[in-house]
């Protein structure tokens, strides 16, 4: 099996197994919201061009590529982990877990599941990390594409329950106007507790009902 950390040219895991899933996550550095995973098994009869990572895309391109990649792919499903998972076992365990529950709602099991970054969730079938994966193996930048576009989408709508954040412009990140906002309304229960920025303004009870 091809060295996932290696970093040495390009990888092609295509001759390791019939089916094999790309997985990615979504989120695990804002302050609030949840963390989700994507997994996706593509159609080697059904080409996709221009896969790459998700964060090189523009938002437009995303969304186009979402709904090709949603259409043309063997299978695809989505995980998540709650902001109250996130505060209770940590983002690491939650990015896990969320791969974890995409990967058990693909309507198509995979012989191989190719995880980007450098840790693996226990899964039913063989895995592999492939460190900045989405940006080396289609099925990989396939799952974050559709993993972010999910979740900047629940992002923005929940900019509509919680006014003021800036959630659709920031997707929860911690940027100066999300850290500002934070100061002036407090924290709210999409917030992760756990996280620095927002863990101090509950000690000085600034959280839900404080």
């Amino acid at each position: 099996m091809a060295d996932a950390g290696s970093g040495q040219g390009e990888l092609d895991f295509a001759c390791l197994a019939d089916r094999v899933a790309g997985v990615d996550e979504a989120g695990r550095g804002p302050l609030a919201g949840p963390v989700v995973a994507a997994a996706v098994i593509l159609d080697p009869d059904r080409p996709l061009a221009g896969l790459a990572d998700s964060k090189t895309l523009t938002e437009k391109r995303r969304s186009t590529l979402a709904g090709q990649i949603r259409e043309q792919a063997l299978a695809w499903a989505l995980g998540r982990a709650e902001v109250e998972e996130i505060d209770r076992i940590n983002i690491l365990q939650a990015s896990l877990l969320a791969m974890q529950r995409a990967v058990a709602a693909l309507a198509v099991a995979p012989e191989l599941a190719l995880i980007d970054g450098n840790r693996c969730p226990e899964l039913p079938c063989a895995s592999q990390a492939v460190i900045k994966g989405d940006s080396r193996v289609e099925a990989i930048s396939a799952a974050s594409i559709l993993a972010k576009v999910a979740r900047d989408a629940e992002m923005i709508a929940l900019d509509a329950l919680y006014p003021g954040y800036g959630l659709a412009s920031h997707k929860g990140y911690g940027s100066k106007a999300h850290l500002a906002a934070l100061e002036t309304l407090g924290v709210t229960p999409i917030h992760r507790r756990s996280y620095a920025p927002v863990r101090r303004l509950i000690e000085q009870g600034r959280g839900p009902g404080g």
